[in-house]
């Protein structure tokens, strides 16, 4: 483990006595408990923020895909009417 540093911390008596209780169950202390928990909320936070980002990501590019999917869409529409031109021989 990287070399460790002591700190301190103030918490609520109802929120020590919820932690006493688990690193009773999970036998472990504390200091393991309390590192446990940060690393975890540090990686739930890196999702989120991820995700957030992606959503920005899906959105921008969902404004680029209609454009293109209505260009897309003109030019299908041209093409059949150029190929009903054709076939019913009014060009």
């Amino acid at each position: 483990m990287a070399e460790t540093k002591r700190i301190m911390i103030s918490m609520p008596d109802t929120l020590l006595k919820e932690i006493d209780g688990i690193v009773s169950i999970e036998k472990k202390n504390r200091s393991e408990f309390i590192r446990e928990a940060m690393k975890l909320y540090i990686r739930e936070r890196k999702r989120v923020q991820i995700r957030e980002r992606m959503k920005i990501g899906y959105r921008e590019m969902g404004n680029i895909n209609l454009t293109i999917a209505e260009i897309g869409i003109e030019e299908d529409h041209h093409e059949l009417c150029d190929y009903e031109a054709q076939l019913t021989g009014c060009e």
